[in-house]
């Protein structure tokens, strides 16, 4: 359901913050963001929105908050079917290439239980336009940091699924 940024304004703050918890699970930076109300336009909503996780995301439990409103990467068969139809196809084509994509899908949903061990929350990415292997190819780059980057990392990371979210919300995307 896309929302404008009038009927936005008008809502209660606590319909107001319910709406923005679609976007991002972390009630602080929803609650913040509703008191900023009235926005005039989607650009200002978004620098409002930066502006409240900067401060937000220097708390871990805010964080945290924000992590755990993403289901966890760790299914074989979710992953399939995410992956189905993958921009690649022409990769689809060679022969043994089925078992190639099952084999990244399960080093995935490995990799991803091997990071939430590790770091005790789930591996935070953009994942918008990535291929199964590009989200492998990142996971693997991460996980031999420490906590503190990857906080920082999925922090980030967050952020832009957040304004994705956001853009949507408003029916912008």
């Amino acid at each position: 359901m896309s929302l404008t940024l009038p009927q936005f304004n008008e809502l209660s703050a606590a319909d107001a913050a319910s709406q923005l918890l679609t976007c991002c699970t972390s009630s602080n930076w929803a609650h913040k963001l509703a008191n900023t109300r009235p926005i005039k336009d989607l650009d200002g909503l978004l620098a409002k929105s930066d502006g409240i996780w900067e401060q937000v995301q220097t708390n871990d439990i805010d964080l945290l908050e924000a992590f755990d409103g993403h289901p966890q990467i760790g299914n074989v068969d979710s992953l399939k079917e995410k992956y189905r139809n993958t921009q690649d196809n022409a990769a689809h084509e060679q022969s043994g290439a089925n078992d190639a994509e099952d084999q990244v899908l399960e080093a995935l949903a490995q990799g991803n239980q091997d990071y939430l061990d590790k770091f005790g929350f789930i591996f935070i990415v953009f994942a918008t336009g990535k291929s199964a292997q590009q989200m492998l190819d990142l996971l693997l780059a991460r996980l031999p940091n420490n906590r503190a980057t990857e906080f920082a990392n999925a922090a980030t990371e967050q952020n832009k699924i957040t304004r994705l979210r956001l853009n949507k919300l408003f029916g912008n995307a």
